[in-house]
């Protein structure tokens, strides 16, 4: 028998296999070094960019200026060539994703439900091929889209409460828009959650005498949830990142914050984005000052968002596992899953 082993053993195609599986894995590990060096150039970029205004002196008007790190991180205007503050900024940037998320989150959940256990088959699968269109278009159609029919909404309703506005131009808009942009993102990372939800959860939950909207409410939602969050935190990271939309329908307000929802406002964002190719000298580097001050911004999101998420699935977790115990108790051993 081991002499027919041997026989049968090609150590040709063994080593040509070998060779083979170390040139894949240099390859890859190739990719990946070149990848996190891209990473890893732009941050360098940004950093010495972003840190110069703070640590060489610009000639403005024919003065030597300095910008001071604190004014410039509390400020409350942001007004070219002199002065420069992202305290509003930040503040004005989390307050549109706020509203941005009440508006977006109960849309995606609840649609995202409906296309994953409520609609018909082919109903739920029109709907998701929709979903991932509105994923796929542009940031520049969404802000054309803003401009040209959310803003005059916006105009309309300000009209009707007697309230001014510019033209449109306002929170609300900048948060209609960004509402939208994410509703996809979230949306399909939901109908992924609550398709891998086990269908023994809902089994159970019926049979205890619960209706089919208290089963997808009480148990489907809950038990996705960290999934669904997962989609949140997506749709987050890209709201704080837009630009072009939100520079097109917010109004560019160089002072603040502002919390009216038919004010002008700005973002961290739509401020490096407005003039960025007018600019040289000072006005050019403190752009990248607030873009570093934007990823600080985004990597404290991140943990935040993280740590709640985390959380949250230790407590659904738990929450199943006392659904289980329940189950266990009250349905014959027969009707349980095996791995109950």
């Amino acid at each position: 028998m081991e002499f027919y082993v041997k026989n049968r053993i090609d150590e040709t195609k063994i080593k040509r296999r070998s060779i083979i599986n170390s040139i894949i894995k240099y390859v890859f590990a190739a990719v990946s070094i070149i990848c996190a060096s891209f990473i890893i150039m732009i941050v360098i970029f940004i950093s010495l960019k972003g840190i110069s205004p703070f640590v060489r002196e610009y000639t403005v008007s024919g003065d030597p200026m300095r910008v001071n790190f604190w004014q410039f991180l509390i400020g409350r205007e942001w007004s070219a060539p002199n002065i420069y503050g992202v305290g509003y900024l930040i503040i004005n940037t989390l307050y549109v994703i706020l509203l941005a998320l009440i508006i977006a989150i109960p849309c995606s959940v609840f649609g995202a439900l409906l296309i994953a256990k409520i609609a018909p088959k082919k109903i739920g699968t029109f709907m998701m091929v929709i979903i991932e269109i509105l994923a796929a278009i542009p940031s520049i159609v969404y802000g054309v889209f803003g401009a040209g029919f959310i803003v005059r909404i916006v105009k309309w309703l300000a009209n009707l409460f007697g309230v001014q506005t510019a033209g449109g131009l306002s929170i609300m808009a900048t948060s209609l828009v960004l509402a939208i942009m994410i509703i996809p993102t979230i949306t399909t990372l939901s109908v992924s959650a609550i398709r891998a939800v086990p269908r023994e959860l809902e089994h159970g939950s019926l049979a205890l005498g619960a209706t089919v909207t208290q089963t997808n409410f009480r148990v489907v939602l809950a038990s996705a949830k960290s999934g669904i969050f997962a989609g949140i935190m997506l749709g987050v990271g890209r709201a704080l990142g837009e630009a072009t939309a939100v520079t097109m329908v917010c109004g560019s307000m160089n002072s603040g914050p502002t919390f009216g929802l038919f004010q002008r406002t700005n973002t961290l964002t739509s401020v490096m984005l407005a003039s960025f190719n007018e600019s040289e000298g000072l006005n050019y580097d403190i752009r990248f000052s607030a873009g570093l001050v934007l990823v600080v911004v985004i990597l404290i999101t991140n943990l935040i968002l993280n740590t709640v998420k985390k959380k949250l699935g230790r407590v659904v977790t738990k929450w199943q596992g006392k659904l289980k115990i329940v189950l266990c108790k009250l349905l014959p051993i027969s009707f349980l899953p095996s791995h109950y």
